[in-house]
């Protein structure tokens, strides 16, 4: 995959370019309703489903669908990272709001779409366009995030902006129905799963609004939602990997007890081994006489936490869980 690379469009020289027709309410002809093919809709490549309903990015005749726009709380000195403009549907709605937008675009054919939607604009001046692969891409400073996001990059987009620095503000992304219920689900829930812990350790997390598939083009098999992520400052002083790799353990049988699971093949072997590699390196002896199996059972009870299960564990007891086994060289 060629190197991403960051483009300032400036406009082409007035004979290399026919001015298009205006359209109302500022939508582009690929997001048009007519009825002939536009090729910029083969998007099966980059997994892309445009957003061609304006009223869901408008806030729409219905009470229940809320802007996109307005829930991101914009100012006027915000810096908006947008991942997956497509045909600008969104962009130029953001644009107004905003001190500058930063569009990262995997297709080159969509950025050109974006780009003819501002040219003679004031808008111009304040885009931006990034052509490449925004999980490889170096990302610029930015205050919010708002992306209609291409499915097949969720979670990467998800924990790319959590661990973004400085902090964002927020973030307003819509994603695969399923995919936003996890994200949101609670503690002993049907949905409650490694991914929601894991995002809501670090974010609160919101869900904004549902959007039916007929509002894309083409349209996707699956509906979709949007939710809305606000990082928590300061975040919270723990290593990702020590909780996730915790979350691992747990959550591949959420419905046994923690006992169980610690008990499964390979999860003993493999803490005895991070036990000792670090013991080397702190420079504490081990007992010959060590008994590791009844060492972990012991900070299992200690912790209240043996008969737990993950299924109704909630971010602080995941916590609490983790602090007992830290303590214990773990």
């Amino acid at each position: 995959m060629p190197k991403a690379t960051s483009q300032t469009f400036t406009r082409p020289h007035a004979a290399s370019v026919r001015p298009a027709k205006p359209k109302q309410n500022g939508e582009s002809s690929a997001a048009g309703a007519g009825g002939g093919k536009n090729h910029l809709f083969n998007t099966e490549r980059f997994g892309q489903h445009i957003l061609t309903n304006p009223l869901v990015a408008q806030g729409g005749l219905s009470a229940d669908y809320r802007r996109i726009v307005d829930k991101a709380n914009l100012k006027p000195t915000d810096v908006v990272l947008e991942v997956g403009p497509g045909t600008g549907n969104l962009t130029v709605r953001i644009l107004p709001a905003t001190r500058k937008v930063v569009a990262v675009e995997m297709d080159p054919r969509m950025a050109a779409e974006v780009q003819k939607r501002v040219l003679g604009t004031p808008q111009q001046k304040k885009l931006e366009l990034i052509i490449g692969d925004f999980v490889k891409a170096d990302l610029p400073y930015f205050d919010v995030c708002i992306s209609n996001t291409p499915y097949q990059i969720s979670s990467p987009i998800v924990f790319r902006l959590l661990s973004h620095r400085p902090l964002i503000r927020t973030a307003v992304l819509m994603f695969q129905r399923e995919f936003a219920l996890r994200l949101v689900a609670t503690p002993g829930s049907k949905m409650w799963c490694r991914l929601a812990a894991n995002v809501q350790l670090y974010a609160r997390v919101e869900h904004i609004m549902k959007v039916g598939k007929g509002n894309f083009r083409p349209p996707p098999q699956v509906e979709s939602s949007v939710v809305r992520l606000s990082p928590r400052d300061p975040p919270p002083p723990v290593r990702f990997e020590e909780f996730d790799g915790l979350n691992r353990v747990l959550f591949t049988r959420m419905n046994k007890t923690v006992r169980a699971n610690f008990q499964a093949k390979g999860v003993k072997e493999m803490l005895e081994s991070n036990y000792r590699t670090w013991c080397a390196e702190q420079g504490v002896i081990i007992p010959d006489e060590l008994d590791f199996k009844a060492k972990v059972e012991s900070i299992l009870i200690d912790a209240g936490h043996a008969e737990s299960r993950a299924a109704k564990m909630d971010v602080d007891d995941l916590l609490n869980l983790l602090a007992a086994f830290n303590e214990a060289g773990m």
